[in-house]
C-alpha cells in the first residue's frame, strides 16, 4: 500500500473518530463515559508516538516520559485551579491545598499560569527545556543503551519523590484536583467532554503527521542510522548529540501535550502518574503495538488501555497477570508487534 493511501486511511479514521463519535454521543448512542475514556486513550497515544520516535526509530530507551507527561498535566492543572477562584471549598483565591498548608500568598512560579495561552506554551516548553538540559548532559557524555535507560529511570524516581513533598507547592501526594472550568466551560458538561475528546483526536492526528514528517525526511533517515550504527555516523562527521537531543526534546514536548489534554478529562493529576511504572507502561504500549511504525504506538496505547479498563472490572484480582502474559507473548512470539505482524501477513498475501 502506498504512503498516500496510508495517509488517506489515517485521515479518514481520525475524521470518523473526531466527528462521527461525538455526534453519536450527542444523539445518545454513545455514553459520556465512553467519550471520556477514548479521549484519555488519545492522550496516551500522543505520548506513545513520542516514545516510538525516540525508541523505535532512534534506539534511545527513555524511561522518564511519564515525568514530561505530568509536567504538561500540572501546567494545565495549575491554570484551572487558579481559574476556580472563589468557587473553591474555602472560598479563597488560593488553591485549597495551599489553604490547608496555611500558605498566605500565591507562589511566584504559579503566576504565569493565570494566562491560558502562556500555560499552553509552558506546557510544551517546560518539558522540552527539561529534556534539553538533561539530554545535553547525558548525550554529551555519550551515555547510551541500558545506561541511559537507567539514568532516565532515576530521573523519574527523583522527580516523583520531589513532587510528593508538600514543600513543592504542587499538592504533594494528592496532586491537583477539583477543577471546575476550562475557558469558562464546565468540565462536567457533556458538551465540554465532547469538545475535549475532539481536541484530543485532532491533536493526535497532528502529532501523528508531525512524527510521520520527521521520519520521512532526511532527518528521519539519520535518526534510523543512529539506531543502527551510531559509531559509523560519528566516523563520517555527524554531530550525533544534536540529533539525539532534538528527538528527545520533541518526544518530551509530545508527552507534555498529552498531559495537558489528559488532565481536563480526568479531573486530577498526581505524582503517581510520573513514577517509574508509568513510564514503563508507555514503553509496553509501543512494544505491543509495534516499534518504528508510528501506527503501532497508537494501536498499542489504545488496545492496552482498553484491555486495562475491561480486565480491571472483570478480573480485579488478576488483571495484571493477563496484561503481563500479553506483553510476554508479543515480545517472545511477535517481536515486531501487532502492526508488524499485520504488515508481514499482508505482504505474504500480496506475494502469494
Amino acid at each position: 500500500m502506498s504512503a498516500a493511501k496510508h495517509h488517506a486511511i489515517a485521515f479518514g479514521l481520525f475524521a470518523l473518530l473526531g466527528v462521527v463519535v461525538p455526534l453519536l454521543n450527542y444523539w445518545g448512542l454513545v455514553a459520556d463515559t465512553t467519550i471520556n475514556l477514548w479521549g484519555r486513550y488519545f492522550c496516551f497515544a500522543i505520548v506513545a508516538l513520542g516514545v516510538d520516535l525516540i525508541w523505535g526509530f532512534t534506539g534511545i530507551l527513555s524511561l522518564c516520559q511519564a515525568f514530561f507527561f505530568c509536567l504538561g498535566g500540572y501546567a494545565i492543572g495549575m491554570h484551572m485551579l487558579l481559574k476556580t477562584g472563589n468557587e473553591s471549598v474555602y472560598g479563597s483565591v488560593l488553591p485549597d491545598f495551599m489553604v490547608w498548608n496555611q500558605v498566605e500568598e500565591l507562589p511566584l512560579f504559579w503566576e504565569p499560569f493565570h494566562s491560558l495561552p502562556l500555560t499552553l506554551l509552558l506546557g510544551l516548553l517546560v518539558p522540552g527545556a527539561a529534556a534539553m538540559a538533561f539530554g545535553f548532559l547525558a548525550f554529551r557524555s555519550r551515555i547510551k543503551g541500558v545506561y541511559f535507560a537507567i539514568i532516565t529511570q532515576a530521573l523519574a524516581l527523583a522527580m516523583w519523590l520531589m513532587f510528593l513533598r508538600n514543600e513543592t507547592m504542587l499538592g504533594g501526594t494528592n496532586g491537583l484536583t477539583d477543577f471546575k472550568t476550562l475557558l469558562g466551560f464546565e468540565l462536567s458538561d457533556p458538551a465540554t467532554k465532547r469538545g475535549l475528546y475532539a481536541v484530543a483526536c485532532v491533536a493526535l492526528l497532528g502529532a501523528y503527521y508531525l512524527c510521520r514528517f520527521i521520519v520521512g525526511s532526511k532527518l528521519g533517515k539519520v535518526l534510523v542510522a543512529v539506531r543502527d550504527g551510531e559509531h559509523r555516523l560519528r566516523f563520517i562527521g555527524y554531530q550525533i548529540t544534536h540529533y539525539k537531543l532534538f528527538v528527545f526534546v520533541v518526544a518530551s514536548a509530545l508527552a507534555g501535550l498529552g498531559g495537558m489534554l489528559y488532565v481536563p478529562q480526568t479531573g486530577i493529576i498526581t505524582p503517581g502518574r510520573m513514577d517509574v511504572q508509568a513510564s514503563i507502561e508507555i514503553v509496553v504500549w509501543t512494544a505491543v503495538g509495534g516499534r518504528a511504525t508510528l501506527v503501532g504506538a497508537i494501536v498499542g496505547a489504545v488496545l492496552i488501555n482498553l484491555l486495562y479498563s475491561f480486565l480491571t472490572g472483570a478480573f480485579p484480582g488478576t488483571w495484571l497477570y493477563f496484561l503481563g502474559a500479553l506483553f510476554l507473548g508479543v515480545v517472545l512470539f511477535f517481536p515486531e508487534g501487532i502492526v508488524g505482524v499485520i504488515e508481514r501477513w499482508r505482504n505474504k498475501m500480496a506475494t502469494a
